[in-house]
């Protein structure tokens, strides 16, 4: 993937129920937004915290969302008026040769691979919003389009969240860690990297070695074996706002915990990564970690639909290239 210069132009697309991200992203990236039509989209916590951003905060330099398409055209036209976008196109693939880089952002992992298939083909690169897949059959795709060089990424912005990262640097103070716990809202299949990224850098990546659902499809609780022996659970509870994205650390000498708070800042950070992705190249991650990652997602779905098994991650990692 070759080096781009001067300003980046960047198409937003998709947007599916519960999900307001082509509102938000679009107006951190172009630094501005019209507050009355804002205030009207639907998802009352994008208006609450931009609106408490000094607007030096907002942009990013370089880049700009020109293009917008929605599954919905009347939401296509809402999110071009809220975000100040120029243009607004019929269908997704109109921005082809328009865009230097295209946002999926859509969180139905199983939606993923044909959404992002003709920009992936073009050789345009792409942003895929969290989860990247939830199957083995989509996640092979995505390993062979890696393998073939195709520039695309994906990420949960709880990887860049300001207040893990900060916890990340006292884990010392616990001594030996054991046990890690996180909370999430929602769905395991569309909010389970949620909680899963929140931590993922805590333990040495590719370590992790079975996945046990012991819940349901509406209150997931997830246990996660790592070979470094601390375990991880996951709560993943579909109506569990008052604990969205709560972490906790306990070790052999203390415990340390860390609440998300700033979304503006883990959004803005994961933006600005894929702009820099866009604009010279760079993996901003290794791609085993992300197989790492959805094959946990994929051993939880399997686990739950199996009675609540153990799931080892060798039984999945044996099924891809």
């Amino acid at each position: 993937m070759a080096s781009h210069t001067g300003d980046i132009k960047l198409a937003m697309l998709g947007m599916v129920d519960g999900n307001g991200h082509p509102f938000s992203w679009s107006a951190i990236i172009n630094g501005e937004y019209d507050v009355e039509t804002m205030a009207q989209c639907g998802y009352a916590a994008i208006p609450e915290y931009l609106g408490k951003e000094p607007k030096e905060n907002l942009g990013i330099p370089g880049a700009k969302v020109t293009h917008v398409w929605c599954d919905d055209p009347d939401d296509s036209d809402r999110v071009a008026k809220a975000a100040c976008i120029p243009n607004v196109v019929e269908k997704p693939t109109d921005v082809i040769g328009e865009v230097d880089g295209v946002f999926i952002a859509t969180d139905i992992g199983h939606e993923h691979v044909e959404r992002a298939r003709p920009f992936i083909e073009a050789n345009i690169p792409v942003f895929i919003d969290k989860p990247l897949t939830d199957n083995v059959e989509d996640l092979i795709q995505f390993i062979q389009w890696q393998q073939e060089g195709k520039a695309f990424i994906t990420s949960s912005c709880m990887r860049y969240a300001r207040e893990f990262c900060d916890l990340k640097k006292r884990l010392g103070d616990v001594g030996e860690s054991r046990l890690i716990t996180v909370s999430m809202a929602k769905t395991w299949e569309r909010y389970g990297i949620h909680a899963l990224e929140s931590t993922y850098a805590f333990l040495e990546p590719g370590g992790y070695t079975s996945v046990t659902h012991s819940g349901t499809d509406t209150h997931n609780i997830l246990h996660l074996a790592h070979e470094s022996g601390v375990e991880t659970i996951l709560a993943v509870i579909d109506d569990l706002y008052g604990a969205f994205g709560h972490v906790h650390v306990y070790g052999t000498e203390g415990h340390e915990s860390a609440e998300f708070k700033d979304t503006f800042y883990a959004f803005k950070t994961q933006l600005s990564t894929f702009v820099n992705f866009v604009r010279n190249g760079e993996m901003p991650d290794e791609f085993s970690n992300t197989i790492e990652q959805m094959s946990i997602i994929i051993a939880g779905i399997t686990s739950r639909n199996d009675g609540g098994r153990t799931v080892s991650l060798t039984e999945i990692g044996e099924q891809l290239p």
